[in-house]
């Protein structure tokens, strides 16, 4: 299988250590790598470590899915084990092409398994992250892939493009704001909840939103704050692919959404530009 894999040697001094791994993690450096991983997996990782990063691994296996995002993520199994999704670590945003995937140690990736344990601690759907790797680069500067457990499903706007009935479009409303509904009670705030950062994935009761990237998420700000700057995020996001012809969701989804999650009279319609 071929892709964008990066495959960078890195120096052979270990990055600098983030604070202590999280209880049932476990932690190793070698060769210029550091490793942290559940600990029932932790072998496997660095199994598939031995001569490659885990993204260029992960894109290498027999029948690993592309999965578009900033970067190409790489959907596989690891050997003997649970099924995961492989993605570089990369910025967004203006500086993106002179950054690219070079960070200040230790990177986003201790930050993103912090957060993601303390989301799915309090009921977020989000996938969990099962290790990373960071590689040094140069000095100060890494390089770093993360594993999440893969969720089978789609992001919202496929989701709702494929959902064929209002019935169906109404389950997914219902999920988004679910969702959204999730965050505010964990006072957590996505910078980035865009429209493709939010998967969309069948269950036996029904569609379950799962939020993605959650590196950048924030916590102290009241519910309310919390929820208006994340339902406020996601209308801006859903709002543009409406006007760029990619999602055919209206003004009428969007108050369900706001009012599955509470926000029906705090957070005006951003899909029309009407206040409630």
């Amino acid at each position: 299988m071929t892709g964008s894999a990066p495959a960078e040697r890195h120096s052979s001094a270990p990055p600098a250590r983030p604070s202590r791994p999280p209880d049932g993690f476990r932690e190793s450096a070698a060769r210029g790598t550091l490793v942290v991983a559940r600990t029932d997996l932790h072998d496997l990782v660095c199994a598939v470590l031995r001569g490659a990063t885990l993204h260029a691994w992960a894109a290498a296996q027999p029948g690993a899915q592309a999965m578009q995002g900033r970067d190409t993520a790489w959907a596989t199994r690891l050997p003997n084990g649970p099924e995961v999704v492989v993605r570089h670590s990369r910025h967004g945003g203006l500086l993106a092409p002179l950054t690219r995937d070079l960070f200040l140690a230790p990177t986003r990736a201790p930050r993103e398994l912090e957060v993601s344990l303390r989301l799915r601690a309090v009921g977020v759907s989000t996938p969990d992250v099962l290790a990373y790797a960071v590689y040094t680069a140069a000095g100060p500067l890494c390089r770093a892939d993360v594993v999440t457990a893969r969720v089978h499903g789609v992001a919202l706007p496929a989701a709702w493009a494929s959902a064929v009935d209002p019935a169906q479009r109404q389950a997914v409303a219902e999920a988004v704001g679910g969702l959204l509904s999730s965050l505010r009670d964990a006072r957590a705030h996505h910078p980035d909840l865009n429209a493709r950062n939010v998967l969309i994935a069948p269950t036996g009761n029904g569609p379950t939103a799962w939020v993605l990237d959650v590196d950048r998420v924030q916590f102290g700000r009241s519910a309310s704050d919390a929820a208006a700057r994340n339902a406020g995020r996601l209308a801006h996001s859903l709002a543009q692919l409406r006007d760029e012809g990619a999602l055919d969701l209206d003004a009428a989804a969007w108050r369900q959404i706001a009012g599955r999650a509470g926000l029906a009279r705090t957070v005006g319609s951003a899909l029309d530009g009407r206040s409630e």
